[in-house]
């Protein structure tokens, strides 16, 4: 079968590799159908993030039709689904505790697309096939109405930016909520979405990138420009003035930047007893902290790998009645045959559908 293999920063080939096959009743053989670009392929494809290990297959966010299936899978052959970008088995002693994200069965951070992480090649979206182990409880079942293309990313950051937001929300209806978006791109933009779908009171999205913002302003929100130094020179006069509190307080803040000078503003903008999530990944060793703001406001905040599984139906939910649009996310849709030249685009989000016959 045919399988996107990212060789090096700027250099994909499509290469022949053998075809997956039913190995167990509960397997599954998926064919993609729609493919979304995460926001960490774009770093990998440019060179910006850098992994060892060699040549590797391609593409982790899919919704795809079910073209094998064992007995025990618990879907049909037809059948349209999302598959989770991290591997996970539901039976183990971590997956019932509901993190999936790091499942027992499997190396750590498993993961289609993505073999440099966990050392392990466990295939990628960007082929003729997937092969679907535990599908039985891998396989989420697309809601009838749903446009394949249109939740492709749903596999992994479209839940990234619902985290961020949901279970906050749960917790605090109507609560105000900032997002500061940047490295994250595509998922710091599903969590403003999210956090309006979700009924937030007021939310603010901030993003010196003008086509981020353009983007942000489908979704009905306060959408401004960061400007990071003229903010912080603003604070300064105010509380030379005495005016208290230096940035507007919110209730939950999201830090998508990937720059320690903006997430320091976010937790200063993090109202006191407010949760922050940092949903950007900060590459370098160490990342400076402000632990005497957290401290002294009693901020929670909150940083790790996204668990794409446990949300997976929640998002789809939402999906399904028209309250979250991660199709107002989508900048650009790419046919397969034209994802490698397309990969690099700096664009929030693409979405590759499957043109191979």
């Amino acid at each position: 079968m045919r399988q996107l293999t990212f060789v090096k920063p700027g250099t994909f080939e499509l290469r022949d590799v053998p075809a997956p096959q039913i190995k167990s009743a509960t397997d599954a053989i998926v064919k993609p159908i729609a493919v979304a670009r995460c926001d960490l392929d774009l770093y990998i494809a440019t060179g910006f993030v850098t992994y060892p290990g060699g040549a590797f297959a391609f593409g982790h966010e899919c919704v795809g039709e079910v073209v094998d299936a064992g007995d025990k899978s618990g879907v049909r052959p037809g059948e349209r689904v999302v598959v989770p970008f991290q591997l996970s088995c539901g039976r183990c002693a971590t997956c019932k505790r509901g993190h999936m994200n790091t499942c027992e069965a499997y190396p750590f951070r498993a993961a289609y697309g993505l073999k440099p992480m966990s050392g392990t090649e466990f295939g990628g979206a960007l082929s003729d096939l997937m092969y679907v182990p535990f599908a039985d409880h891998m396989l989420v079942r697309v809601p009838q109405g749903l446009d394949p293309v249109s939740i492709a990313s749903t596999a992994d950051n479209a839940p990234d930016g619902w985290r961020a937001v949901a279970d906050h929300l749960k917790a605090r209806p109507g609560a105000s909520v900032l997002v500061v978006g940047g490295a994250a791109q595509s998922v710091s933009l599903y969590a403003a979405a999210a956090a309006k779908a979700l009924g937030a009171g007021r939310v603010v999205y901030l993003d010196d990138d003008a086509v981020r913002r353009a983007t942000a302003q489908r979704f009905g929100i306060t959408v401004e420009a960061l400007q990071l130094k003229d903010r912080r020179e603003t604070a300064k006069a105010k509380r030379g003035l005495g005016r208290g509190a230096s940035t507007e307080q919110f209730d939950i803040t999201v830090d998508g930047s990937g720059d320690p000078d903006a997430l320091d503003f976010v937790i200063a903008s993090t109202a006191p007893n407010g949760v922050c999530t940092i949903i950007a990944i900060y590459f370098t060793p160490t990342t400076p902290i402000p632990l005497s703001k957290l401290y002294s406001k009693g901020i929670t905040i909150i940083t790790g790998r996204v668990e794409a599984r446990g949300h997976l139906p929640d998002v789809l939910e939402s999906c399904a009645h028209g309250h979250f649009h991660p199709e107002h996310v989508t900048s650009r849709v790419v046919p397969f045959s034209e994802a490698a030249e397309a990969m690099t685009d700096p664009s929030p989000k693409l979405i590759f559908t499957n043109d191979w016959t």
